[in-house]
C-alpha cells in the first residue's frame, strides 16, 4: 500500500513501511518531502521576521549571552506570516497525516527554531503533556531546515514509548535544557538520533519519548519548523491551543480538564 501523493522528487509520499514504522515506533521519516527553494524561502522569511525584530506574544529577541535569548523561537508563526501558514497547511503534510491518524486533521500549533551554536536543548519529554489532546494524542511534523545531526542538536528519539501513557517528568538539568520537563528513558529502552537533511520531515506519536542535546557547534544553526496536528475527533485540547482545519478555518475545541500526570500543572514551555 501507498498513500496517494509524491514528494519534491516525484516519490510517493509514504510507502506501507514508512507507515508500518510509524505504527510499531512512534515515528518515521518522509525524505525531501520539501524541495531546496521551498526550504530557502522559509529560512528567507525567518532571516527577515528576526531582523525585523520583535513580534510580541510570537517572537521576542532580546541581547544577553544565552543564544536562544537572541535567537528564540517563533511561536504560532502561521498566525503573522503567510509562508508559515503554508507550510503548516500543506498538502503534502495533510496526505501523510491522514494515514498515520486514520483521520481528517486539524493543526493545533506551528514553531520556528533557529538554535544557533551554543543553544541549549530540550530534554527528553512528551508533546502531548503539553497539548494534553483527549482523547488520543496529537501528531508533529518535524521539517529540518539545515542537515541535522547530533553534534548541531538533532532530535532523539526513543522507540516504542508511543505504547505507554504519560509520564510525571523530572526536573531537568537547566545547564544542557531551555525546558525544565525532564523523562527519562523507561527501562532497557535509550534515545537515539535521528539525522535529517534540508527538506525531510519526521512524523511522530504525540507521546513518543524525544529531545535534542544542545548545539555544540561553533558555526552551523539547526534551524527547523514544527507542526502539531490532531485528529478531527480530538474532542479537548490545552487551553493554548488553537485548532484550523487543514484549509485554515478556525474549529475551536473545549479545553481539557485536569492537572495531567502530576497532579499538577506545569508552565507551559512548548514541545521541543
Amino acid at each position: 500500500m501507498t498513500v496517494t501523493g509524491t514528494g519534491a522528487a516525484g516519490a510517493p509520499l509514504l510507502s506501507e513501511a514508512g507507515l508500518q514504522r510509524f505504527q510499531e515506533y512512534g515515528f518515521t521519516v518522509v525524505r525531501g518531502l520539501f524541495a531546496s527553494d521551498e526550504i530557502d524561502r522559509l529560512c528567507a522569511e525567518f532571516a527577515a521576521l528576526h531582523a525585523a525584530g520583535p513580534v510580541p506574544g510570537h517572537f521576542e529577541p532580546r541581547p544577553g549571552t544565552d543564544p536562544l535569548h537572541v535567537w528564540p523561537r517563533v511561536m504560532q508563526p502561521h498566525e503573522i506570516n503567510d509562508v508559515a501558514r503554508r507550510v503548516l497547511l500543506d498538502a503534502r503534510l495533510r496526505t501523510v497525516l491522514e494515514a498515520l491518524l486514520g483521520e481528517e486533521v486539524l493543526a493545533a500549533q506551528s514553531m520556528f527554531y533557529f538554535k544557533p551554536p551554543g543553544a541549549r536543548g530540550q530534554a527528553l519529554h512528551q508533546d502531548n503533556f503539553y497539548l494534553r489532546v483527549e482523547p488520543g494524542t496529537c501528531v508533529a511534523a518535524w521539517l529540518a531546515c539545515d542537515a541535522i545531526d547530533r553534534d548541531n542538536g538533532g532530535l532523539e528519539v526513543v522507540p516504542g514509548t508511543h505504547r505507554m501513557d504519560l509520564f510525571c517528568p523530572e526536573l531537568a538539568d537547566a545547564e544542557v535544557s531551555f525546558a525544565r520537563e525532564y523523562v527519562p528513558p523507561p527501562p532497557g529502552l535509550s534515545a537515539v538520533p535521528v539525522n535529517m537533511s534540508p527538506g525531510d520531515v519526521l512524523f511522530f506519536n504525540g507521546s513518543l519519548v524525544h529531545g535534542s542535546q544542545p548545539n555544540r557547534t561553533a558555526d552551523r544553526f539547526r534551524r527547523s519548523f514544527i507542526g502539531h496536528y490532531v485528529g478531527r475527533s480530538a474532542e479537548r485540547i490545552g487551553h493554548y491551543y488553537r485548532t484550523v482545519t487543514m484549509s485554515g478555518e478556525r474549529v475551536p475545541l473545549p479545553e481539557s480538564e485536569g492537572a495531567g500526570p502530576c497532579g499538577t500543572e506545569f508552565a507551559p514551555e512548548g514541545p521541543h
